[in-house]
C-alpha cells in the first residue's frame, strides 16, 4: 500500500494515510519495520475505526536523507507535531517495537495526548538492544560500507529472527525492501548508530505517572525483546493490562495476526466506543 499524504516537517517528508471512520486510532512502527506490517489490522479496524498509518523519518516511503537525526527522540517530536497536523484530539495509540518508547517520549515528553495506549513487544526498559545492534552501533561505517549484496544476506538472516513462527517469501520481502538499495541500506545502518539508550533512561521512571488506559501485549516467544519485560512494564504503569500471546515472537504482526487483531479489537472496543 502507497502511503498517499505527506507531512512537511522539519525539511523531512512524512508519509502517511487513513482508512475508515470513527474514533481515531495511530499505529506506530518499530524498526527496522515501515507502516506496511500495520496495512491488515488497518483495513480490518477500519470498519469500526479511522486509522492513521505513518512512516518514522529514514522508515519505509518517507524521506531518509542522510543528514537527518532519525533518533527516537526526534521521532518523539514528529509524532505529537503529526497527530497536532491531521487534528487528532486524544487519538487512541497502539505501538510496536522502538515506537513504543517514540510514543511514550511523545506523551510525557511533548503533551501528545492519548486516549489510549498499546504497547505491543516494545522498546521501554534498560537494557535494550541485541548483540547485533550494538555491534552495529559501534561499527556503522565499516556495516554501511559493506556490497550490497553482502548486506542483502546478513539483513535478511538478521530479520528472520524476529519471527518465532518463520516468515514466508512475501513477508520477508515488505520487511526488507525498504532496506536493500544503496540509501537504504545507509539509512539502517544509520538508524541504529543513532539509537542511545538514554532516550527510554529519561522516562522509564516516569511510567508510573501515566494516567491513562494501558495495554500491554507480548509475544511469549519474543527473543529479541524477552516477555518479562511486559510483568516489568505492568508493574510500572498502574491499572495496566496484559495479554501474552502463545507462540508469537517479535513480529507478532506475522506470527500470530488473528490473536493480535482480537487482542487489539477487544482493548479499542472496551474503550467505550
Amino acid at each position: 500500500m502507497r502511503l498517499s499524504q505527506t507531512f512537511e516537517w522539519r525539511d523531512r517528508s512524512v508519509a502517511w494515510d487513513k482508512l475508515g471512520s470513527g474514533p481515531a486510532v495511530v499505529l506506530c512502527h518499530g524498526t527496522p519495520w515501515s507502516s506496511q506490517y500495520w496495512i491488515p489490522f488497518a483495513r480490518a479496524l477500519s470498519r469500526e475505526f479511522t486509522v492513521y498509518l505513518w512512516d518514522m523519518p529514514g522508515y519505509g516511503q518517507s524521506s531518509k536523507h542522510a543528514e537527518h537525526a532519525v533518533d527516537l527522540g526526534t521521532q518523539a517530536e514528529l509524532l505529537a507535531d503529526l497527530i497536532e497536523h491531521c487534528g487528532l484530539v486524544a487519538p487512541h495509540v497502539v505501538a510496536h517495537d522502538y515506537g513504543g518508547a517514540v510514543s511514550l517520549r511523545a506523551h510525557l515528553l511533548h503533551g501528545a495526548e492519548y486516549a489510549s495506549l498499546a504497547l505491543v513487544d516494545v522498546v521501554a526498559l534498560r537494557p535494550w538492544g541485541s548483540d547485533f545492534f550494538r555491534l552495529v552501533a559501534e561499527n556503522a561505517g565499516v556495516f554501511t560500507a559493506q556490497p550490497l549484496a553482502v548486506h542483502k544476506g546478513a539483513f535478511e538472516a538478521y530479520i528472520a529472527t524476529a519471527s518465532h513462527q518463520g516468515l514466508s517469501t512475501e513477508q520477508l520481502n515488505t520487511l526488507t525492501a525498504p532496506w536493500l538499495t544503496p540509501e537504504g541500506q545507509r539509512a539502517f545502518y544509520q538508524q541504529i548508530a543513532e539509537a542511545d539508550q538514554k532516550l527510554t533512561d529519561e522516562i522509564q521512571d516516569r511510567y508510573s505517572t501515566l494516567e491513562l488506559p494501558v495495554k500491554i501485549i507480548w509475544g511469549a516467544d519474543d527473543t529479541w525483546i524477552p516477555v518479562d519485560r511486559a510483568a516489568r512494564l505492568a508493574d510500572m504503569i498502574l491499572g495496566a493490562g496484559v495479554d501474552i500471546i502463545e507462540g508469537a515472537g517479535h513480529l507478532i504482526q506475522y506470527d500470530a495476526p488473528v490473536e493480535l487483531a482480537m487482542s487489539l479489537h477487544r482493548w479499542l472496543a472496551s474503550q467505550g466506543h
